[in-house]
């Protein structure tokens, strides 16, 4: 009983595991039919397994790649496109480009054509030329003490005018006497300026510039409005060309701005010098570098028809310029920089000289030393009278005495300046500059000798002469810019001059302190603020006083637009 149940079950089992392992080793169906066609034909005996496995292997594999193809596809293809959608067909690169030139050409020649553009159409030489200028807007008002003296003679018109009879038996009439009491305020000025340069080659450059002015002087080119409504003059105020042989050496000749470190108290900011010059400027290293300028500069020649209504003529005497200044710069470190140089001048038979015996009162036409009184002056050097006139023997008292005057002084000047540029904390900028200058030639005793004793302003009320060889200043300037070129720029200035009369010719420098040249001290204040880019406003207040000789105190207020193109 016990082995007939045992047989049972053991072929129970069998069958089950039978069953069992046939559904372990039957495969889930396939998606793919031919793969489900291989595994019916092994099942019918007709494909060996092996066989089957590699057939199964490559059709799935070339499933995936359709699979992948498709995808490809679809992405190229794009999404499905909605109603009312509109596809647009992907255009080529070069294709685009083709079609730009083909439109570019066409709308080009439509231009040409009509004449509204002609690319090319101007010449080569004018891609070489530039322009440049500036326009000054000013309001100035001058402020005369009313202990002034009223007797300050005005040489400077003296000898334009002239020549002046100084003899009181023969003449009533008072000489030119400046301006010294009575207040000018609200004059309205201008100055312009439009300059041209031309690149005549990678070596060779041209200017040219053209300046307002009310007359030929040559310390300002700014011009009194009103008058009527008169125009106004128009000047020619550099002309000249530039050699550069190499980066660090540049020669120029012509009429020029000035090629030398300097101040306002030695040469106007408006002057320009005529001659010839060599400028060089070397990089040592990173920190350190040197520059330096000689020149050669004709102040006045001798007229070549002086006396014109004589039959003998002036001698030539004429006067020159010669300069030569050496100077450095150190960058001390990255927020501070300090530039210095030492200048000599020599003004060659600037000086006036006493002529030889004439008689302008017997018809002589004029005396020999005639041509030797100043081109130009503004005020301050001492003078003397040039013309040694015999008296008449019939009236002696009362012989005209029609003078000039001349420079008593020589000058041949040493001239220091520095200047320390310093960046300091929260972006604000400050500029500390000094200048001193010396006249080596000043001499009271040479002077008295050349004028033959006849000095007629610096002197004591014991005759003896009150004048000097030294001149200096101070200047800071603080702000945000020290040279101002957008809006909100802005900086302040004061400073202080001193300047004797014989310490430099009074008739070159600023024509604003004192009103211009020499024996004359004080302070200026001002300040400068950026409108624009390019566009700033500037005030400025000077009061300044005589060094020597009678009260002359004048105050100076200027308020300024001043743009620049």
């Amino acid at each position: 009983m016990i082995s007939n149940v045992n047989r049972l079950s053991l072929a129970v089992g069998m069958v089950i595991a039978t069953l069992v392992g046939q559904a372990v080793a039957a495969p889930a169906p396939s998606e793919n039919a031919t793969i489900n066609l291989i595994r019916l034909l092994v099942e019918q005996g007709i494909l060996k397994q092996d066989k089957a496995d590699a057939l199964i292997a490559q059709a799935q594999n070339e499933a995936a790649q359709a699979k992948q193809a498709a995808a490809s596809t679809a992405v190229a293809a794009g999404p499905v496109a909605a109603p009312g959608d509109v596809r647009v067909q992907y255009v080529p690169a070069a294709v685009r480009d083709q079609i730009r030139d083909q439109v570019k050409a066409e709308v080009m020649a439509t231009a040409k054509q009509e004449n509204w553009a002609a690319p090319n159409s101007f010449p080569e030489w004018a891609a070489r030329i530039s322009f440049d200028g500036d326009i000054r807007l000013r309001n100035e008002s001058r402020y005369y003490s009313d202990s002034n003296s009223n007797e300050i003679v005005d040489f400077a018109k003296l000898n334009n005018n002239g020549p002046y009879d100084v003899n009181p038996n023969s003449s009533t009439n008072l000489p030119p006497l400046l301006n010294t009491r009575e207040d000018r305020t609200n004059q309205f000025r201008i100055r312009a300026r439009l300059g041209m340069k031309a690149e005549i080659s990678p070596q060779w450059t041209a200017g040219i510039r053209i300046g307002t002015g009310s007359d030929n002087n040559p310390v300002s080119t700014t011009q009194n409005l009103g008058g009527g409504f008169a125009k106004k003059d128009i000047w020619l105020d550099q002309g000249y060309l530039n050699w550069k042989p190499t980066d660090e050496l540049t020669l120029t000749g012509g009429r020029f701005a000035n090629p030398f470190m300097s101040t306002d108290m030695l040469y106007s900011n408006d002057l320009n010098f005529d001659g010839v010059a060599a400028i060089f400027d070397h990089k040592l290293n990173r920190d350190w570098g040197v520059f330096g300028t000689v020149g050669a500069f004709p102040v006045d020649y001798t007229n070549d028809t002086a006396s014109s209504n004589g039959f003998d003529k002036e001698e030539s005497d004429n006067k020159w310029l010669y300069g030569a200044q050496i100077g450095a710069k150190w960058a001390i470190n990255s927020n501070n920089r300090l530039k210095g140089a030492l200048a000599y001048y020599r003004f060659d038979d600037i000086q006036g000289q006493r002529s030889s015996p004439c008689e302008p009162w017997a018809g002589a036409p004029g005396c020999d030393s005639d041509g030797s009184r100043a081109a130009f002056m503004q005020k301050g050097n001492s003078v003397f009278l040039l013309r040694d006139i015999t008296p008449n023997p019939l009236n002696p008292t009362t012989t005209p005495q029609p003078q000039f005057v001349g420079l008593a002084s020589e000058f041949n000047l040493l001239d220091l300046n520095v200047v320390w540029d310093a960046d300091l904390p929260e972006d604000f900028k400050l500029r500390s500059q000094g200048n001193y200058i010396h006249n080596l030639a000043y001499d009271e005793g040479d002077m008295r000798k050349r004028s033959a004793g006849q000095i007629v302003n610096n002197l004591d009320s014991n005759g003896d002469i009150e004048s000097g060889a030294n001149a200096w200043m101070v200047q800071f300037t603080l702000g945000s810019a020290l040279d101002l070129k957008k809006q909100g720029d802005w900086n302040m200035f004061a400073g202080y001059k001193y300047i004797q009369p014989d310490a430099l010719p009074d008739g070159f420098n600023d024509s604003s302190f004192h009103l211009g040249g020499t024996n004359a001290k004080g302070y200026f204040i001002g300040g400068n603020y950026g409108l624009a880019k390019n566009v700033y406003a500037t005030g400025r207040w000077m009061s300044t006083e005589a060094v020597y000789g009678a009260p002359f105190d004048i105050d100076v207020l200027q308020l300024e637009i001043n743009t620049r193109f």
